[in-house]
């Protein structure tokens, strides 16, 4: 059985072992593949593992011995699952892998623009504490957490994590779900509305699924609903927010600052109107990558694959 990961750099850019894939077939490993080395990288492959390399009916057509593709990743948006069903192709993803990353990463953003710690840190290299005549300054206003509201737009996996991480700091926590009754119960969350949500919040934390119903979900008429002043989050999928409406959102102060580690292309080839904003981070979509989360997600791929060759497929999502 001939295995091609087409994107392995992303997930095991060296410092992990491909093994547990290796034993099960012959593996070939491309660091990063273009779209027109796709088709004759498949060729004559059975199984097909990729991050973000795209999957269609015109690669399925040309490549007929592809029985298996993984995702290697949760999002599984960049495989046509319509086109997957009809040739007869079981696509798996990853899920749950890199909640407790995701959830980390989201007070990472959110202290930095609380409590501002890198910009006092370079201040007191530059020598600012120094020639201060106090035992202290600072150089723009600090936000404290405790009592303030979180709205969480999405309450999987990483969205009640989130909540709990809130939680432990004396925030409220506002929830919005298509499902509440089948959420997870944690005790201080309440669920409301999307309209809801934004309106109320302090802080909104977009943790949803790119679907036709999410793209854009952000844009200038939910924008001018939220809180003035309110901070947004983004570690989900770019396309939910529209980047220009956020700009002058973030440029009118609207909203007091953002932080996104995912844009509508990654990477910006074209750039993007929030990079060099001063009140907007922008992170290389690396929330979900410590290497103990790459760990579990080539241990999962590697289950996926073996239960599919054992008839037990797990993780199914086509």
């Amino acid at each position: 059985m001939r295995i091609v990961i087409l994107d392995g750099s992303a997930a095991n850019p060296g410092d992990l072992s491909w093994t547990p894939i290796a034993q099960l077939g012959e593996l070939v490993v491309h660091d990063f593949t273009q779209p027109e080395q796709t088709i004759p990288r498949l060729q004559g492959a059975q199984v097909a593992l990729t991050n973000k390399t795209v999957r269609n009916e015109a690669v399925f057509a040309a490549c007929p011995d592809l029985r298996y593709v993984g995702v290697l990743a949760t999002g599984y948006n960049v495989v046509d699952l319509a086109a997957a069903r009809v040739r007869g192709i079981l696509v798996t993803n990853i899920p749950a892998y890199s909640t407790d990353s995701v959830a980390q990463f989201v007070f990472a953003l959110l202290l930095e623009l609380c409590s501002k710690v890198a910009l006092h840190d370079q201040a007191v290299r530059d020598g600012e504490w120094a020639r201060a005549n106090q035992f202290c300054f600072w150089k723009a206003p600090l936000v404290e957490l405790a009592g303030k509201t979180m709205g969480l737009v999405g309450y999987g996996n990483i969205g009640s994590a989130v909540a709990r991480i809130a939680l432990a700091f004396g925030m409220q926590v506002l929830a919005c779900t298509p499902h509440p009754e089948k959420a997870a119960s944690l005790s201080g969350v309440a669920f409301a509305s999307l309209d809801e949500v934004l309106a109320q919040s302090d802080v909104v934390s977009l943790h949803c699924p790119l679907f036709d119903s999410t793209r854009r979900l952000i844009r200038a008429e939910t924008i001018a609903t939220m809180k003035d002043g309110a901070i947004l989050i983004n570690t989900s999928r770019g396309p939910v927010v529209d980047e220009a409406d956020l700009a002058a959102a973030l440029t009118s102060g609207k909203l007091s600052a953002a932080a996104v580690d995912v844009l509508c292309q990654d990477p910006p080839a074209d750039g993007s109107p929030l990079i060099g904003l001063s009140n907007c981070i922008v992170t290389p979509h690396i929330a979900w990558a410590p290497r103990e989360a790459r760990l579990r997600l080539l241990d999962v791929a590697a289950a996926n694959l073996r239960g599919w060759l054992a008839g037990e497929p797990q993780n199914v999502v086509s």
